[in-house]
């Protein structure tokens, strides 16, 4: 996180909490229970106004936060003449339908929002895969260069489609936080010879989602061999080689993919002494012959060689956009999904079968919200769709101080016809401000552990 991811991140906490309270004030207005102040943010007060049904709005400068306050008779005696307008007089579904308006305001602009994103189109790479690391699962399920990944299952029943190359790590990454196998239906690039493979990624359930586990599933995309950058005075510059040369084979084998030149690279040792490797590069249309020598480093793995040259070219992009009604019904389907998963995580989390560094605090996602703003506003708003949708399940959850815990009080007072006594409001709610305090510290603990990691 930079100071430049802050601004988009609090406007993006701003808009959510924003349509959140909005939702319970809206429907406590219909329910005809009178809303004393609506308030986003805490704080100095930097904008304030009177409606005209005598609710004040407010909007504070730390944006992390709201509440809407309605007449209750804890807060004093209410006036006989105002208490048909108090929260705890109106009938129990309608205090239940004010509790869950938040939550399901979020969900509705989820809804919105992705269906947004359909209907504008975005450009993303192209699900073609390149040649997969040695020793993944992507190997050994047979996985090869220029394979196009068309469709996803984890039961090999249900389908889905798999329109871009992240929308097939976002797959991936479901079937290994929740233990789950994945197949995939495979064609060669020209989409000809279609056939299934399994992957096997529940091998690697409850591993925390590092760049490791990736690495070990090694889904690549397909990229030409070419070197894109060379590092003055590095290995490679020392080899003659330049921007711009494209690989055609190491020692009188062809190389098909950066994938393939990648492990050519790093496997170049033997007997921790650098191997001496035969390269033919096109170059301008020529072909030009190197001896190329790497220098060999130590890493977390043991010894690996480095040319320190970036090599790879943008993998093929196209276009994904939807009509209105498959964008919307789309909207539905992903909120939907999303919404499912993220339950289904927590459940694994709280079993201990998932890792707890799924976790996402603060940190991540203010880094995630100033890399979706300079990506344009497309990603932005999906990025908006994913928090809003998470912040919908996340007050669902049955915890005190949360939505999902007041909708626990009402169903409680629903099956035996009385409200949670006072005394066992006070200590749940002592509970739940408990358990929401560590979930914090080690969503933010994950925060801080991941940015050390990614320093050293």
């Amino acid at each position: 996180m930079s100071l430049a991811d802050l601004p988009p991140f609090l406007f993006a906490i701003a808009v959510l909490i924003a349509v959140h309270e909005w939702g319970h004030y809206r429907v406590a207005r219909a329910c005809g229970v009178k809303v004393l102040r609506f308030s986003i943010g805490f704080g100095r007060v930097l904008w304030r106004r009177v409606g005209r049904d005598g609710t004040e709005f407010t909007l504070s400068a730390l944006p992390l936060g709201g509440y809407v306050r309605m007449l209750d008779e804890r807060d004093g005696p209410v006036p006989e003449q105002q208490r048909e307008q108090a929260f705890g007089q109106r009938p129990l579904h309608q205090r239940a339908a004010i509790v869950a308006a938040g939550p399901a305001a979020n969900w509705l602009l989820a809804i919105l929002l992705f269906a947004v994103v359909a209907w504008l189109g975005t450009e993303v790479p192209k699900p073609l895969l390149g040649t997969p690391a040695s020793g993944s699962l992507a190997e050994r399920a047979g996985l090869q260069a220029g394979d196009w990944v068309r469709a996803v299952s984890p039961d090999g029943q249900q389908w889905q489609d798999v329109e871009s190359l992240p929308a097939l790590s976002a797959a991936v990454a479901r079937a290994q936080a929740l233990g789950e196998g994945l197949q995939l239906t495979v064609t060669d690039a020209q989409g000809h010879g279609s056939h299934s493979v399994r992957l096997d990624v529940e091998r690697l359930a409850g591993r925390a989602p590092d760049a490791q586990l990736f690495a070990e599933i090694g889904l690549n995309p397909l990229q030409a061999p070419l070197i894109s950058r060379v590092t003055p005075d590095g290995a490679g510059a020392k080899a003659g080689l330049v921007a711009g040369d494209r690989v055609l084979s190491i020692d009188g084998r062809a190389i098909q993919d950066a994938g393939q030149l990648r492990d050519a690279i790093r496997n170049a040792h033997d007997g921790g002494q650098p191997r001496h490797m035969a390269w033919r590069v096109e170059r301008a249309g020529q072909v030009v012959e190197l001896d190329v020598t790497p220098r060999l480093l130590q890493e977390a793995g043991g010894l690996v060689a480095r040319l320190e040259v970036y090599v790879g070219s943008p993998p093929e992009r196209v276009l994904v956009s939807r009509g209105f009604a498959d964008g919307l019904w789309s909207g539905v389907a992903q909120s939907w999904d999303m919404a499912a998963t993220t339950v289904r995580l927590l459940g694994r989390i709280l079993v201990g079968e998932a890792s707890v560094k799924n976790l996402s605090g603060p940190l991540a996602i203010a880094d995630y919200a100033g890399q979706s703003a300079r990506a344009g506003i497309t990603p932005f708003l999906d990025f908006l769709a994913r928090i809003s949708m998470s912040l919908a399940v996340l007050n669902l959850l049955p915890l005190p101080m949360l939505d999902g815990g007041h909708l626990m009080y009402h169903l409680f007072e629903g099956l035996s016809g009385r409200p949670v006594p006072e005394w066992w409001q006070r200590q749940l709610q002592r509970a739940g401000a408990l358990i929401l305090m560590l979930m914090m510290a080690l969503a933010l603990s994950n925060d801080l552990v991941s940015r050390f990691a990614g320093w050293h």
